[in-house]
């Protein structure tokens, strides 16, 4: 029985497409068709109607003529470019938490760290990550990413950070990092909070910087993936 359209319904639907889309069950340039996902959610086209706009100004959907709605699909050059700008403001962002942040902001970065960390202890040792073990990863990743741009104090770059991060290939590049790296990973949340609290500004800049190129750099190594997964 499908459950009728309201504010809630909509909500649903977002959630539960937004993530199927991050986590790879809805792969770029497939097809998210109306009907189907109305029978897959349990709910009535509108509001699945509507979460897919609102996936669509988020970016991870488009529209194309006769195919209608389909997962963005983005080149290893988009890759490379999206990195590359979002090191810059993140680092920019980073920098502006130095010197504007509150001790509750410092607290908060903390906690996200610590949050962090405490995932990465308890990656699974010879044995494939679960897939809430991976969505914890993200979240928790996604949590100390919030907590910098919001210590930043900067609403246009927050607004201009929301176009620039594509979610899904932050969740593919954690999902690639074997547990090595998301140690590392963790080490650069650490030092970045350190950085912060003691107002090294550019410090705090070229750490976040580095940080992320790090996960542009798995996204396009094209070895093998040996991750256990």
């Amino acid at each position: 029985m499908q459950t009728p359209a309201g504010t809630g319904s909509v909500s649903i639907a977002y959630d539960r497409i937004r993530r199927s889309i991050v986590e790879g069950s809805y792969p770029a340039g497939s097809r998210l068709v109306e009907q189907a996902l109305s029978a897959e959610l349990a709910l009535s086209r509108t509001p699945i109607r509507e979460a897919l706009r609102r996936l669509e100004v988020e970016g991870l959907v488009l529209y194309r003529r006769n195919r209608g709605a389909v997962v963005r699909a983005t080149t290893p050059e988009e890759v490379a470019d999206l990195y590359e700008l979002r090191a810059r403001l993140e680092g920019y962002a980073a920098e502006l938490a130095a010197v504007r942040s509150t001790a509750d902001d410092r607290q908060a970065l903390v906690d996200a760290a610590d949050a962090f960390d405490a995932l990465v202890g308890a990656e699974p040792a010879g044995r494939r990550r679960t897939a809430g073990h991976r969505w914890a990863l993200h979240e928790a990743n996604g949590r100390f990413h919030r907590a910098i741009v919001t210590a930043a104090g900067h609403e246009r770059l927050l607004q201009m950070l929301d176009r620039t991060v594509d979610v899904p290939l932050v969740y593919q590049a954690l999902e690639r990092f074997d547990p090595a790296e998301l140690e590392r990973s963790a080490l650069f949340h650490r030092m970045i909070t350190q950085a912060v609290g003691t107002g090294e500004a550019a410090r705090a800049g070229r750490l976040m910087a580095e940080h992320i190129l790090l996960g542009r750099d798995r996204l396009l190594d094209p070895s093998p993936i040996s991750v256990m997964r």
